[in-house]
């Protein structure tokens, strides 16, 4: 039993493999998390884990009594949280990961509302355009985009990701508006090169894939960029909905090529496989599905004004999306 606190931090220390990672996860000094490991290795009479100067590991001894430290941890915490289940609203601090362009324009505006529904939790939100390694870098949920998910982690759809191919009216007026993605070859396309398939332009109709090289005077690898370009006139670009939503729909961007539809992406709520999703991950989650109900707001006004106006060309009432 006396132990129980040293235990503790040494979980840390094995889960972030770092004394300073440790010590800031457990809004502790480096200084203390070494001593308390030292003092457990004193007291168990073992090596726990090989120091020097540039990394960390555990011994053999060490990796064996990390597994036992972290069933202990996670049974704390199970425990914390079935009190706090009983007793009322969820509680903690959610660290969380999001993509740059979304978790800009839609996680972060979406927090006041959240945080004012769970007064008790508070949220650390880290935006990169990278895949965070969720165990090693103590991270409770991301949100990513993506066709697919590696095997071990537990994802959770929370709404399709739509992508148009977009100019401004007024680069249309000077070349002609694209009937079929081979047109394209005849236009400025305006390059994202985060992504591997940047250059080739990939759509789906009447049953089959079509691939089309693409190629302009501008390559960005960052979707905002590409977006800003757009705006400018500059060229068409591949660009997700939720970007350009609000464009469409002011008329500021023009969508084309509405019969072809790009690669399917979707957007996933992930988390670590564990027996118990906890609560703070649960509540974030129902809010964001609650928040980008089907379908998602970015995409309703704009497709909205497209089906009336091509019904009011036919002499049809439009029918509302969804």
């Amino acid at each position: 039993m006396k132990n129980l606190i040293g235990m503790a931090i040494f979980a840390r220390v094995g889960e972030a493999k770092s004394f300073s990672e440790a010590a800031r996860r457990l809004g502790l000094s480096k200084s203390m998390v070494s001593k308390e490991v030292a003092r457990l290795e004193r007291s168990l009479g073992a090596r726990l884990v090989n120091r020097t100067t540039r990394k960390l590991s555990l011994t053999e001894a060490g990796a064996a009594f990390y597994e036992h430290c972290a069933k202990v941890v996670r049974e704390a915490e199970e425990a914390e949280l079935t009190v706090g289940r009983l007793h009322g609203e969820p509680r903690g601090v959610l660290k969380l990961a999001a993509p740059v362009a979304f978790g800009t324009l839609h996680v972060a505006p979406a927090l006041p509302a959240f945080l004012a529904r769970y007064p008790d939790m508070a949220v650390d939100l880290a935006i990169a355009d990278r895949v965070v390694d969720l165990a090693d870098e103590g991270f409770d949920l991301a949100v990513r985009i993506a066709r697919e998910l590696p095997a071990n982690v537990v994802a959770r759809r929370l709404a399709p990701i739509n992508r148009v191919v977009c100019a401004t009216p007024g680069y249309f007026e000077k070349h002609r508006v694209p009937s079929t993605p081979a047109d394209l070859a005849r236009h400025n396309c305006l390059v994202y090169t985060h992504d591997e398939q940047g250059s080739e332009w990939r759509f789906h109709a009447a049953g089959r894939d079509i691939v089309v090289p693409v190629r302009g005077n501008l390559t960005l690898n960052d979707d905002e960029a590409i977006w800003q370009a757009a705006l400018g006139g500059l060229g068409v670009a591949l660009l997700p909905t939720f970007i350009v939503g609000k464009d469409l729909q002011a008329g500021r961007l023009r969508a084309v090529l509405a019969r072809y539809v790009p690669s399917q992406r979707d957007l996933y709520a992930v988390y670590l496989p564990n027996r118990h999703v906890t609560a703070k991950v649960r509540v974030f989650i129902d809010f964001l599905l609650e928040r980008f109900a089907s379908p998602p707001y970015w995409d309703r006004d704009w497709t909205a004004g497209t089906a009336r106006a091509a019904g009011a060309k036919r002499g049809e009432k439009a029918r509302p999306p969804g």
